[in-house]
């Protein structure tokens, strides 16, 4: 015994051994607004630079098939969080989480310290009544990066003035860096709960100037389904992230696209990289679990559109990793998951009890390879102009005001280009999942009829549409993506906005 506890001592003094909060780990939430579950290293993409990442990846498990649930209205990314934060699915929480007991909220009553910086896109309200401590906190949907407004948790528990700071995720990024170093020279009694929420890689894609030009254009290939433009109208197809170029899409403005975005998603790597090493730095490393996973894709050229307003994979599909004591390294998992399945998750992982009135599931035991799944479909929708239903193998899209119907082999066709609804050969399968769907429609709360009263044609014309910017765009994005010549070939001629 005596040999036992100079043993332990002997940690201690080396710092190999955490002396506080051993029978539960600190939680570190990295959450990215727009990244594609693709734009990262270690998802196979080999032009994006996301070392920091692909480390988290493989010191951990990495979900391939996690997705949110949609939305019902043009700005995903609220509902999502949303989402992340009740551990509810979307017809069960309201955007501005009024009373709900969010995860931190809830890890906070655990005994947790808890923390939050960045993009809070759910009101201020439910912010004050979430996190303990706050730094450099927007409580707004975007913003220019290089003004980005912030507020900080005061004494009194309320959010001061916002005012406007540097570059979003420097900003972000150190905010978090300071709470690990301050909570690191405290006591350390609890555990710490620490949520980073970074605007990037969200446009306006304005990289930070040491960023700009990081990636060569001419050397990024155009997503593989690749359009000039979508090939039928289904809602509103000059929603605001669809202007941000002109149509018909042309190979150049999405590898320009790409090329920013990329940058700024290899900018965020860096502050992650930068993060973690702070952990390091103050020996909670090995007792942090680490999650990363983002609000929503982006289509960047895929199918003809920019936004997330749809429901292909490119723009439903979205990174998650768990990292962490206890977890596997280096696995990776193709369950289906949805974002909000984080929050009982991590319930689980720390030992901590779950609220009986979240609808996430717990994925530990996929975590730990005791089972392959928790759920056999997924259900995504968006407003009342589309509905979902994905199996491991098909995909069925619905689009209720247009009675149009996509079939995808996802297997066969991942990147859902050939549609199989119209061949005969497919019809039952076709007649399948659209029970599926409404059963899952049932389930959710959902009451969308999925063949609307009134049908709207599928035609439409893209060539009479207008770019036109709005008050989001700053300079960079002005000047490259509205009134570049070499980009956009109207520019010479349309003249200025």
């Amino acid at each position: 015994m005596t040999n036992q506890i100079a043993k332990i001592f002997a940690l201690l003094s080396t710092g190999s051994l955490v002396a506080y909060g051993t029978s539960k780990p600190n939680i570190l939430i990295l959450v990215a607004d727009d990244q594609r579950a693709d734009a990262m290293g270690c998802a196979g993409n080999g032009y994006v630079h996301t070392p920091n990442i692909d480390q988290l990846a493989q010191n951990g498990v990495r979900f391939t098939n996690s997705y949110v649930m949609g939305g019902n209205q043009a700005a995903i990314c609220a509902p999502s969080r949303a989402m992340l934060m009740s551990g509810k699915s979307l017809f069960n929480v309201d955007e501005q989480l009024t009373d709900t007991e969010t995860m931190p909220a809830h890890f906070a009553k655990s005994g947790y310290e808890t923390f939050g910086t960045g993009k809070w896109h759910n009101g201020a309200k439910s912010f004050e009544a979430s996190f303990q401590k706050g730094k450099n906190v927007m409580v707004r949907g975007m913003a220019d990066p290089f003004k980005i407004p912030c507020q900080d948790l005061q004494p009194d528990g309320k959010l001061g003035k916002p005012e406007p700071k540097g570059y979003s995720t420097e900003i972000f990024g150190n905010a978090a860096i300071d709470f690990i170093d301050s909570y690191a020279k405290g006591a350390k009694a609890n555990p710490f709960f620490c949520y980073v929420a970074f605007t990037a890689p969200h446009d306006p894609r304005s990289p930070a100037p040491d960023y700009v030009g990081t990636y060569r254009e001419a050397e990024l290939p155009l997503p593989g389904n690749f359009m000039p433009y979508h090939p039928f109208a289904f809602d509103n197809m000059k929603v605001r992230d669809e202007n941000l170029a002109p149509w018909p899409r042309t190979p150049e403005i999405i590898r320009a696209s790409l090329a920013d975005y990329y940058a700024m998603i290899t900018h965020l790597d860096k502050k992650v990289g930068e993060i973690i090493a702070k952990l390091k730095q103050n020996g909670l490393y090995e007792n942090t679990i680490i999650v990363y996973a983002a609000d929503n894709g982006l289509a960047i050229g895929s199918h003809g559109l920019l936004g997330k307003q749809n429901l292909y994979e490119h723009s439903m599909k979205v990174p998650l990793i768990f990292s962490g004591p206890g977890i596997p390294k280096g696995k990776t998992t193709n369950a289906l998951v949805y974002l909000y399945d984080i929050y009982p998750t991590l319930n689980a992982l720390c030992k901590v009890p779950s609220p009986k009135d979240i609808n996430g599931l717990n994925l530990g035991n996929i975590i730990q390879g005791k089972q392959s799944s928790v759920r056999n479909a997924l259900f995504t929708t968006y407003r009342n102009t589309v509905r979902a239903v994905r199996t491991d193998t098909w995909k069925l899209i619905r689009y209720p005001e247009r009675n149009f119907t996509q079939l995808f082999n996802l297997k066969n066709d991942p990147l859902e280009l050939a549609n199989l609804a119209t061949q005969v050969q497919y019809q039952n399968k076709v007649t399948e999942l659209m029970a599926l769907l409404a059963q899952c429609q049932q389930q959710a709360g959902d009451s969308c009829a999925l063949t609307a009263k009134k049908i709207l044609p599928l035609e439409y014309n893209p060539m009479e549409y207008k770019q036109i910017p709005d008050n989001n765009q700053n300079e960079y994005t002005l000047k490259r993506y509205f009134h570049d010549v070499k980009l956009l070939p109207h520019a010479a001629h349309d003249g200025e906005e």
